[in-house]
């Protein structure tokens, strides 16, 4: 063989992987609908995420369907479970394990999705290592207007300041915000939430007079902007980029007392009608390209451990070993199992002493 022809077969056999690659992904075609959060997320995963995809894979077409909340979204899935309308699901890990355990997603397994294979084996462990893993990390932060108000918040403890008094939004169960700010709470007052959360509760039942809504509508981010409240619950990422989108005037505090991961999972829905593009979204969703580009535009921590994050994004997600320091452990299966108590407890002693 001559030297032109060893470096043409050579080149064909460095060629080959790629080359079926390509033709795998020119072979997938059809439409997908991806039910996900509305509003700002959803402007920022579709042009991070979802229009990339749909470059990679020019036959598949993605529907984003805003699909409200969590519970919402699962109201959804429920109601389809017959006839799914829907291929996959972004939603907090406290309902998909719900959703797991109906019976309403898919198991994956890495030789459909080898992105599985990158992941934190935390990000598996929240799919019980065979369901929809997480996708996305984030945290509970205390968001406040950092223009008004003076001094501006410093700790998850001033929350109580007498000059708050009708100022705040809490985000109350069952939304996940009250219940990660119920872990927060106990932790703060010297307990354990995997043993009791009665210090949470007490604690949080006089916090009750200060609280304007417990239902901040649309958010509370936009509560504070327009001069209705001083201070909100919300999560670190949309509080990042509102930031960012108001050169500042919306504060973002990771507590010093400690904050807890918010995780979001991507599901497949069980009876999907395009399997084969639905696992190719999904494998793409938790790809190293589309975490990266997420996370740089969103600030969500990521969930693929092999990524490399640019180091100014990476500071202000909960993904940096200072602020990992300040997590708390939280079993969010666990948590499944007891949220609607935690949710009674908060409705009879906590949002009834508020008077409202």
């Amino acid at each position: 063989m001559t030297e032109f022809g060893r470096r043409t077969v050579l080149a064909g056999l460095l060629a080959a992987p790629a080359l079926r690659r390509a033709s795998a992904q020119a072979n997938i075609q059809g439409t997908i609908n991806l039910v996900a959060y509305a509003g700002i997320f959803q402007d920022n995963y579709t042009r991070t995420v979802v229009e990339p995809f749909k470059r990679r894979f020019p036959g598949v077409q993605v529907n984003y369907v805003p699909g409200g909340t969590s519970a919402q979204m699962l109201g959804t899935v429920r109601a389809q479970a017959r006839d799914p309308q829907v291929d996959v699901v972004l939603m907090d890990v406290t309902t998909s394990h719900i959703a797991n355990l109906e019976g309403l997603f898919d198991e994956i397994t890495p030789a459909e999705a080898p992105s599985l294979a990158e992941l934190d084996p935390a990000a598996r462990a929240v799919g019980l290592d065979k369901f929809g893993p997480a996708v996305t990390y984030d945290h509970l932060v205390l968001v406040y207007d950092a223009r008004d108000l003076r001094p501006p918040l410093a700790t998850l403890a001033d929350l109580w300041r007498p000059d708050l008094r009708g100022l705040l939004a809490i985000s109350a169960p069952p939304n996940i915000q009250g219940l990660a700010l119920t872990a927060m709470v106990e932790k703060m007052e010297g307990g354990d939430y995997t043993r009791s959360v009665d210090k949470a509760i007490a604690k949080l039942r006089t916090l009750a007079p200060s609280v304007q809504t417990f239902e901040p509508n649309p958010d509370g981010y936009s509560l504070i902007l327009n001069g209705v409240v001083r201070v909100a619950t919300g999560w670190n990422a949309r509080a990042q980029l509102y930031s960012d989108e108001t050169n500042g005037r919306l504060g973002v505090l990771l507590p010093p007392e400690g904050s807890v991961f918010q995780i979001n999972t991507i599901n497949l829905v069980k009876g999907s009608k395009n399997r084969p593009a639905a696992l190719a979204f999904l494998n793409y969703a938790l790809s190293q390209e589309a975490q990266k580009a997420f996370t740089e535009r969103m600030f969500y921590a990521p969930t693929n451990a092999a990524v490399r994050i640019e180091p100014a994004a990476l500071a202000r997600t909960a993904a940096t070993p200072a602020n990992r320091a300040r997590m708390i452990p939280v079993d969010w299966v666990g948590i499944a199992g007891i949220r609607d108590q935690w949710n009674n407890r908060w409705r009879r002693e906590i949002i009834a002493a508020s008077g409202r």
